[in-house]
């Protein structure tokens, strides 16, 4: 019996998904756990792997179709002994019966009796002339009056006909397609000056189709603005002994394959600050407040077309080699869109690191249900006061945003105050 291969749900939220790639065409023989195409959900494209064995009857659904609903037979398998030829594609939904039963023709009836309009003004008259039969761009129009172009003479090679500014630029060399005299519109009065400003819409460009993490990612964030309301802190942090403590380590580390970066300590601080202000680390959910026993930091990766937030579990537990290692291969396969569900779903906190753009300092979007994000900044060289003096120190900015319905400003700025802390004296965090 052919087998109806299903678009599947590949995260909890997902109810319809791109069908980017097939990686089999019809004919090709599958078995259990072979690759067979590639989904593009709304948080990435992932892989789609074939549960039974047979061969690809049918493709029913081609690459690169949008909003494809989970559980649409998007192909079938013949099994073992058919003949794939003879299967047949399941069958095509109803269609939807009318609401209301097509009304009897009539005959038409006469049409109502208008009366005259009195004559338009010389100005009305071009306004008709120009948008009811001749469509010309503002700049087309000026060009034409400059150089004692005839419009009406012209054919425009614009959107709907529109006469566009390459039209006039040809028409002064003799190259432009002129209408006929059939074609040609008589206007009541000849065109007036406008006097619209310089608008060329004929502005060379292109399009592309947004994909489902772009709309994803424009659809939350926007939820995320409209419903969340954002309390922003900021505050500078020393980086000298953190870079220092850094080095030593790697110095070691790098004989392991290791190398620490400054993220890799930022996330240990973030996690340890959260399990020391607990007050920070929850999410709000309707009427209930959830606080978490455990820090988990979604961290922000850029990607093709978009972002993702692979997370670090229990970081707080954890030793900076292990969270260097496991945030390497967590970027590495968000780039490739290879992460599983559960490596980017979840999270008790985020972090986005800016720095390395140069980006002084910024205000993050809170990911909810989340209820805070760190956002780092650049560490520069700036003077600074240390001992009651003036010196060089590298200083770096960075601001948390907090969601005020979950977490009170006060209890913001302990946190704040806390994650300074560790990074101007990052042996705490290794305690």
């Amino acid at each position: 019996m052919p087998i109806n291969l299903q678009m599947p749900a590949l995260s909890p939220t997902m109810e319809e998904g791109t069908l980017a790639k097939w990686l089999v065409k019809e004919g090709d023989s599958v078995s259990s756990g072979d690759l067979l195409a590639e989904i593009e959900t709304d948080k990435a494209t992932m892989e789609f792997e074939a549960i039974d064995e047979g061969v690809i009857a049918k493709i029913l659904i081609a690459e690169g179709t949008d909003n494809v609903k989970v559980g649409t037979v998007i192909a079938i398998i013949a099994e073992e002994g058919e003949d794939a030829g003879d299967v047949k594609a399941a069958p095509a939904p109803k269609a939807k019966e009318a609401v209301e039963p097509a009304a009897k023709a009539e005959e038409p009836a006469p049409p109502p009796k208008v009366e005259s309009a009195p004559p338009l003004s010389a100005p009305m008259a071009a306004l008709e002339f120009s948008e009811g039969r001749l469509k010309v761009s503002p700049l087309a129009r000026r060009l034409a009056e400059q150089k004692s172009v005839d419009l009406a003479s012209l054919s425009g090679s614009g959107p709907g006909g529109r006469i566009i500014k390459a039209d006039i630029d040809a028409a002064e060399g003799g190259t432009a397609p002129v209408k006929s005299e059939a074609d040609t519109p008589a206007p009541s009065a000849a065109p007036a000056p406008t006097s619209a400003p310089v608008n060329d819409f004929d502005i060379p460009h292109s399009t592309e189709k947004l994909s489902g993490m772009r709309k994803t990612i424009a659809r939350r964030l926007t939820e995320a603005k409209q419903t969340i309301p954002h309390i922003y802190l900021t505050l500078d942090i020393q980086l000298d002994k953190l870079l220092k403590l850094r080095n030593e380590l790697n110095a070691t580390l790098e004989r392991r394959g290791i190398k620490l970066s400054v993220n890799d300590l930022l996330i240990k601080a973030l996690a340890v600050s959260l399990m020391q202000v607990p007050k920070c680390n929850v999410s709000i959910e309707d009427d209930q407040l959830k606080t978490f026993e455990r820090a988990d930091i979604s961290v922000a990766v850029s990607i093709e077309g978009g972002l993702i937030t692979p997370i670090i579990k229990n970081a707080a537990s954890k030793s900076l080699s292990a969270i260097s290692t496991e945030m390497k291969d967590l970027a590495d396969r968000a780039k490739a869109g290879k992460l599983k569900m559960h490596e980017y779903q979840g999270g008790t906190a985020s972090i986005s690191n800016m720095g390395m753009f140069g980006i002084k300092n910024f205000d993050a979007v809170i990911n909810p249900p989340q209820a805070m994000i760190m956002a780092i900044g650049a560490g520069q060289k700036r003077p600074h006061v240390i001992d009651d003096s003036l010196q060089i120190a590298t200083i770096m900015s960075v601001t948390g945003s907090f969601d005020h319905r979950a977490i009170d400003g006060a209890d913001g700025a302990q946190l704040m105050k806390v994650f300074k802390e560790l990074c101007e004296n990052p042996l705490g965090m290794l305690a």
